[in-house]
């Protein structure tokens, strides 16, 4: 009986795993996917609109500006929403580093580094298509990995893109508000190793209310789902509430 139960405890804790990517762990393959099978009908930017065409080029919205980072602007580069760095210091070789990660000159390195070189689960989480998106490269770098917030006081850091940076914290544009929710909604509940502090659950639950889906965000689950071969039930069950199931 004592077996038997540790068995049922046993696939309770692995089953949501298999939610989950795990079919690609590979983080260039995945932003290849989606340059070509997912994003090749629907070349847009989540926080600013803008458009890019199939070599990156970037075409920013009129009245889009930035003093930094001018030449990553020109360019489409693909945001981890949630940035990896929340989820990746959960694993010891991002926090702590390996003994096989060690460099050609015998300098031992952690971080991003060694997590993707020694640890499949966290390659899975890094390369999950559901949670990359299209940014202007120069948005993608000022955002950083800053948690997102209402920023009331704070002007837009792009003129007319209201994206808005500061104090290590980020308010994104109110058409990219529940997309980005429901983005955070999927990885928490599918990743053990990620959770949001309860006030980031809270303004996510919100938005995810307060800024319903879309057409094109439910096209797009549908694209990732049939590529990399498990659904965000978060958004299927909004297009299927919403009529575009």
């Amino acid at each position: 009986m004592r077996l038997y139960s540790a068995l049922i405890i046993s696939m309770l804790v692995v089953l949501p795993s298999y939610a989950a990517n795990h079919t690609n762990d590979s983080f260039s393959k995945a932003k290849k996917m989606l340059e070509r099978d997912v994003y090749n009908t629907h070349r847009v930017t989540l926080y600013c609109g803008a458009t890019f065409d199939s070599k990156k080029n970037i075409t920013p919205p009129e009245g889009f500006e930035t003093t930094k980072y001018v030449k990553r602007a020109k360019k489409v580069e693909w945001e981890h929403v949630v940035p990896a760095e929340n989820f990746g210091r959960a694993f010891s070789e991002w926090r702590e580093g390996h003994k096989e990660c060690v460099n050609s000159k015998g300098k031992s390195f952690k971080g991003r580094r060694c997590a993707e070189k020694m640890n499949t689960e966290y390659r899975y989480m890094q390369s999950d298509m559901f949670n990359l998106y299209p940014a202007i490269g120069a948005v993608n770098a000022l955002r950083q990995n800053y948690n997102f917030t209402m920023l009331p006081d704070v002007k837009s850091d792009f003129g007319s893109c209201e994206m808005k940076i500061d104090s290590q914290k980020a308010e994104p544009p109110k058409e990219a508000r529940g997309r980005i929710a429901r983005t955070y909604l999927y990885m928490e509940s599918n990743y053990p190793k990620y959770s949001m502090s309860g006030q980031q659950r809270q303004l996510m639950s919100a938005w995810d209310k307060q800024y319903p889906v879309n057409s094109w965000e439910c096209q797009r689950a549908t694209l990732i789902a049939e590529l990399q071969g498990n659904e965000n039930e978060i958004v299927k069950i909004r297009c299927e509430a919403s009529g575009y199931d």
